[in-house]
């Protein structure tokens, strides 16, 4: 009988092992990102549009945002909240993949894009804007839900 257990016991122990790492493979996000509308700064006719001005996300839910710089002028996007309360998995420029633990601003001085993919892990209204031309319109807001 005690060889019994012992074997129950190792099988058992071995399907949990099994089924756990399965669930984790599955319940990775973070390789499965969900496409946000571009964030496009500026335009031939208008170098202070911005094509966004709120974004609806939700806590936990892995995301892709393109920046978009039309090279009108300059533009440094800031969201210190929203940056501070998200996992950033990685930011994409050119033919560069940076990772990093947090992020600061996107600075463009030209035309451009960078890609960002991250993972909001806290709830709230985080403000974003290209420092200097909030004045002008080009601020909005991520609702993380």
């Amino acid at each position: 009988m005690t060889t019994i257990k012992q074997v129950s016991a190792g099988l058992l122990a071995g399907i949990m092992l099994t089924s756990s790492c399965v669930a984790v493979a599955e319940g990775d996000l973070t390789r499965r990102p969900t496409k946000l509308p571009d964030l496009v700064l500026g335009t031939e006719d208008n170098r202070y549009h911005l094509s966004e001005k709120r974004y609806e996300l939700e806590t936990g839910k892995s995301y892709k945002l393109k920046v978009v710089s039309s090279g009108q002028t300059e533009y440094a996007v800031q969201a210190p909240d929203f940056f501070a309360s998200i996992f950033l998995r990685k930011v994409e420029a050119g033919d560069m993949e940076i990772k990093a633990v947090s992020l600061t601003e996107l600075e463009f001085e030209q035309e451009g894009e960078a890609e960002i993919y991250f993972v909001p892990v806290k709830s709230g209204e985080f403000e974003f804007y290209a420092e200097g031309l909030e004045a002008k319109g080009m601020e909005g807001v991520f609702s993380v839900r």
